[in-house]
């Protein structure tokens, strides 16, 4: 009698990996001309280091997008253009800037950018035809995000209508979408910033240095530590000062924040994740404080 031996059980991240591999593979047999949405950030990085593993030994078979708001950290859009090179990949840019000079779009009275990106990544998904959108969205970050299904459909104008929520049954996904229509795909939607760390750990996966402790001259404003930049600041009486700092998201410099951290390592920052009661949005992006529904009102916009 032959004993079949069983198969050892997937750990947590095993089990987060796989199904985010297979819903790459999934868009990827269902669409013509998908995109991976990039910042340079933790969570877009992990979306590029999966899709390698999806598809290896083949190249990535769809291109990077990131929307620039001309506000972006240096060292994060040197991080970018390195993984670019360094794996062979298909880069878009769609430049807020470009909006602003042609008057497509206005600069804003706070100098925020973030919201901005809206109308140019809908002109780029439009002009480049990508009927399937991917994104480093993730259920635990904030409330809106956590009512979002892994495929989920954006009409002609790029809005998302919450009451219209398609079911999803296991790992079975809807991806059927009208010409003009497209879908937001977001394959770690069930992993948790902790999840995100550890994987990076075990995966030894480089991101940008502005995510591990440095020194960097910072103000403060509502409770948060910004960075001087071209977004502006400080004003009034807000005074820079030198801190010990690390960033747990990275998006635009105007309402992105810093926390003050000695977390030079992987182990120090899965330390300090697991001891923090606030999410990475809630504690230092200051664009999700507009109102108690600002990430909602811009999702239903066309906002990522």
């Amino acid at each position: 009698m032959t004993t079949v031996e069983p198969r050892p059980a997937l750990d947590a991240l095993d089990a987060l990996e796989s199904e985010a591999i297979h819903i790459f593979r999934e868009v990827a047999g269902e669409f013509d001309r998908p995109v991976i949405l990039f910042s340079g950030g933790k969570d877009s990085t992990l979306l590029v280091h999966l899709a390698v593993k999806a598809f290896a030994p083949a190249p990535v078979p769809f291109p990077l997008l990131h929307v620039d708001t001309g506000h972006n950290y240096p060292e994060v859009i040197a991080f970018r253009d390195s993984l670019v090179e360094r794996l062979g990949l298909r880069l878009e840019v769609a430049n807020v800037e470009d909006y602003l000079a042609d008057g497509r779009l206005v600069e804003r009275a706070d100098g925020t950018r973030n919201p901005l990106q809206t109308q140019p990544l809908l002109d780029a998904i439009t002009e480049n035809r990508h009927d399937a959108v991917f994104g480093g969205g993730r259920r635990d970050e904030e409330r809106a995000r956590a009512k979002e299904r892994i495929m989920s459909l954006r009409d002609a104008f790029g809005r998302w209508d919450p009451r219209k929520q398609r079911p999803e049954l296991w790992n079975l996904y809807n991806g059927r979408h009208a010409a003009g229509e497209h879908v937001r795909v977001f394959p770690i939607s069930n992993w948790t910033e902790l999840d995100v760390w550890r994987y990076i750990q075990r995966e030894n996966i480089e991101l940008p240095d502005i995510y591990f402790a440095h020194e960097r001259e910072v103000f403060s404003r509502d409770g948060m530590w910004l960075a001087e930049g071209p977004w502006g600041g400080p004003r009034g009486s807000e005074e820079l000062v030198s801190k010990t700092v690390r960033y747990r998201t990275v998006g635009d410099g105007s309402c992105t924040g810093a926390v003050e951290s000695s977390a030079t390592t992987l182990d120090e920052v899965i330390a300090e994740v697991t001891a923090s009661r606030l999410t990475e949005r809630g504690a230092t992006r200051a664009d999700d404080r507009m109102s108690e529904a600002a990430m909602e009102d811009r999702k239903k916009e066309g906002y990522f």
